[in-house]
């Protein structure tokens, strides 16, 4: 089965357009799936379900399922580290600048 390639719906800008090609390049996030177990807390008994809030939609989509877009994670009781998480699939990503900044850290 073969996953059609999916793109985050085209922004408007309306900035000068030598400013718009000068951001577009730092302007994409770099994606990498991190284990579910090292950014919550879970409770001893696993069968119950996290209460994690997350705080909207992100226009990255899952580089793992390709179906959905991701929801932003931050720091909270249960969760050790802000991520980007899949509804779908279930997977959580960190996320970075191509120049190797955190993108998630405030």
């Amino acid at each position: 089965m073969t996953l059609p390639e999916t793109m985050s719906p085209p922004q408007q800008h309306f900035s000068h357009p030598s400013r718009r090609r000068q951001h577009a390049a730092d302007d994409y996030l770099v994606l990498s799936e991190l284990n579910p177990r090292m950014v919550t807390d879970h409770l001893d008994d696993e069968a119950q379900p996290l209460h994690v809030l997350t705080f909207g939609s992100v226009r990255e989509i899952c580089p793992k399922c390709r179906t959905h877009q991701l929801k932003l994670v931050l720091r909270q009781q249960t969760v050790r580290v802000a991520h980007l998480f899949c509804a779908e699939c279930e997977s959580c990503f960190d996320a970075h600048y191509p120049n190797g900044m955190p993108a998630l850290t405030i």
